[in-house]
């Protein structure tokens, strides 16, 4: 339970219809099986106690004392366990007959939420039995089993007092299926998790249609949503019941069990991420329709080992088909943006630095695409190679070949001459390779490319990227500035998988470039090169970009803690990174996050793509005097 993560489970027991005795033997062995995996919330079927399809017998006295004893025996059972246990079974009062589900913790009975929607159309009848948790019995304190008094009702919020965003709220099956569930003014009085016992019968198509609800639920109340169903052992003298059981995270689904089948599955929940998110979005809005009775409970933290698959690489699908479909939405979204920008300003041309590096050619790609979908000719595209100190016979190959190949005007100005006079101008020794030999060059590139643009009739392109940004590794009005960043919001692990896009649908020598360019060290080749190859290599001095990416993800996506971050990091790069490397570079990534903000308070228009953008005018606005103190890994 360190960080927020907390072991959830979602269990389907066999059990007989109308027997109790025998359904309680399953539930507590199966309760037991999962607190013993580490679960501190385990959930259950609706009416499990009893079975759901018991028809007219849960009229029948003799299964409703049966169903009370058993629970009264789960109960004391389990009260040893370190775990929230949710059972669903029918409870009388007030001469009716309720669908609840017990809230079970260490040998108490917490609450008894109640069923809110009854249906009874189609196969069911439920009307014929059950009544709707309604005004009269919200809130109701009760006696069962002779000798537990406790509230029954919707609604109802638990809370772990040593977790406090360990909060969880209750609804049965049909209550999802509803235009106005119960969930949602859960959900919006503060509980991080949903947990539904159902038991929803098997039809054809109705496993697709139930998964997208449970989904996209857990989506619309950012939450965890557990949802556990009847399987083997009910009735199917006229129903099918699979066991589909699930467990979501705001619309991602974590497990999800096979049907026709009985058994566990577990999640590892991560509940900061879910109340960050919350607290992100300020139209989700707290309710004051209701009055909630809250009952608390407490559980001993768990530091758990993490079943949770971390990705290396957030910004990117694992999946190919995904991918794919992914690196065309994004190409289409910057093409987008730049093709209005230049129908907007009404430009004779476009003008961009072509390096042979990553980050230029695939503003390169974003451009010519973008002149694809205005019907105009791509020589309206003028890329620009400059050589200077640092530039190899590689690089600048490979933007020549490239020009050539998408048909775009270009131009090769050597800038030796000029950056060298600007050293004698300042005084600056060429044999000095320090950080204004690097930024001289920057600069000296960035001024020839505006003058192009204004002879031309055109503006700049930048081709910078999101990871160049969040580590500052830009030269201030140099490579930092432009009319339009196609790339600020493509991260560089991102940047690589457009290009090997690009390259998957080229032929020839544009795809051998592209594929040279990806296996080319990133590098802004800016000190002379050592036996004609790149000396300066950007991730031998910053850090490797996809532990850079990782950090960013996290830190500014979700704003978890340097600690945190950390021990994700060391499960998604375990056997590539040791531990000391990552927290090497981790510190890193902090101090230049803060240091450099300023270069990232002033920065060109471009298009936002995906969730994390750090443009003062999209998702990111931070003072550029912020202390880093506090964000930093304790010692």
């Amino acid at each position: 339970m360190k960080d927020g993560f907390l072991r959830v489970a979602s269990a389907t027991p066999k059990i007989r219809v109308a027997d109790c005795e025998y359904n309680a033997s399953a539930i507590i062995a199966q309760a037991k099986e999962a607190a013993g995996r580490g679960a501190s919330m385990i959930v259950f079927p609706e009416l499990c106690i009893t079975g759901y399809t018991c028809q007219d017998l849960f009229l029948q006295r003799s299964l409703l004392k049966a169903a009370e004893k058993a629970l009264a025996r789960i109960i004391e059972e389990t009260k040893q366990l370190e775990a929230v246990i949710i059972v669903g079974l029918p409870v009388t009062e007030l001469g009716k007959l309720y669908n609840c589900a017990a809230v079970i913790c260490k040998g108490e009975l917490l609450g008894l939420p109640a069923k809110t929607y009854i249906p009874n159309y189609s196969e069911f009848y439920e009307l014929r039995h059950f009544t709707s948790a309604n005004k009269e019995i919200r809130s109701k304190e009760i006696s069962l089993a002779g000798k537990y008094f406790v509230d029954m009702g919707q609604p109802m919020l638990f809370t772990c007092e040593s977790m406090p965003e360990f909060t969880f709220g209750v609804e049965i099956c049909e209550d999802l299926w509803t235009p106005d569930p119960p969930s949602t003014k859960l959900a919006q009085n503060g509980a991080m998790i949903i947990a539904n016992l159902s038991a929803s019968d098997e039809v054809i198509g109705k496993a697709d249609y139930r998964r997208m609800l449970v989904k996209s639920t857990s989506a619309r109340l950012v939450s965890a949503y557990i949802y556990s169903s009847a399987g083997q052992g009910e009735s199917t003298q006229d129903l099918v019941f699979s066991g589909h059981d699930m467990i979501c995270e705001n619309g991602a689904m974590l497990a999800e069990s096979k049907r026709f089948t009985t058994g566990i599955i577990y999640a590892d929940i991560d509940l900061q991420k879910l109340e960050h998110e919350r607290r992100r979005a300020n139209t989700y809005t707290i309710s004051d329709n209701d009055i909630i009775l809250t009952q608390c409970f407490d559980l001993r933290l768990k530091n758990l080992e993490l079943d949770r698959y971390i990705s290396k690489t957030p910004f990117v699908p694992a999946n190919k088909a995904n991918l794919d479909e992914r690196c065309e939405e994004i190409l289409t979204i910057q093409a987008s943006g730049l093709a209005k920008r230049i129908e907007h300003t009404n430009v004779k041309s476009v003008v961009l630095g072509l390096s042979g590096g990553l980050d230029s050619t695939l503003a390169l790609i974003v451009a010519v695409h973008a002149m694809d979908m205005l019907g105009r000719d791509r020589k309206d595209i003028i890329a620009v190679t400059m050589p200077c100190f640092g530039t190899t016979k590689r690089t600048k190959s490979n933007a020549e070949i490239l020009a050539e190949n998408y048909g775009v005007s270009f131009m090769d100005i050597n800038i030796s001459k000029s950056v060298t006079q600007h050293f004698e101008d300042i005084g600056q020794s060429p044999e000095c390779f320090d950080v204004t030999y690097e930024n001289g060059q920057a600069r000296e590139r960035t001024q020839v490319l505006m003058d192009i643009a204004n002879k031309n009739g055109g503006f700049v392109i930048g081709t910078g990227d999101l990871s160049e940004l969040a580590l500052g590794w830009a030269t201030y009005n140099g490579d930092h500035m432009s009319m339009y960043a196609v790339n600020a919001s493509i991260p560089k692990t991102l940047v690589r998988h457009l290009t090997a896009f690009e390259a998957d649908h080229s032929e020839g020598s544009l795809k051998a470039a592209l594929l040279d360019i990806l296996d080319t060290p990133v590098s802004p080749e800016l000190l002379p090169p050592k036996d004609g190859e790149i000396s300066q290599k950007t991730e031998d001095l910053v850090g490797p970009y996809e532990l850079h990416d990782f950090f960013l993800y996290y830190t500014v996506r979700f704003g978890f803690t340097a600690e945190k971050i950390l021990r994700l990091a060391k499960i998604a790069f375990n056997g590539e990174y040791d531990d000391e490397t990552i927290k090497k570079w981790l510190n890193t990534f902090i101090r230049r996050f803060f240091s450099q903000q300023f270069k990232r308070s002033c920065l060109p228009d471009g298009p936002k793509v995906g969730t994390v953008t750090l443009s003062p005018r999209g998702d990111w606005r931070m003072p550029s005097d912020a202390c880093a103190d506090a964000f930093r890994l304790e010692e």
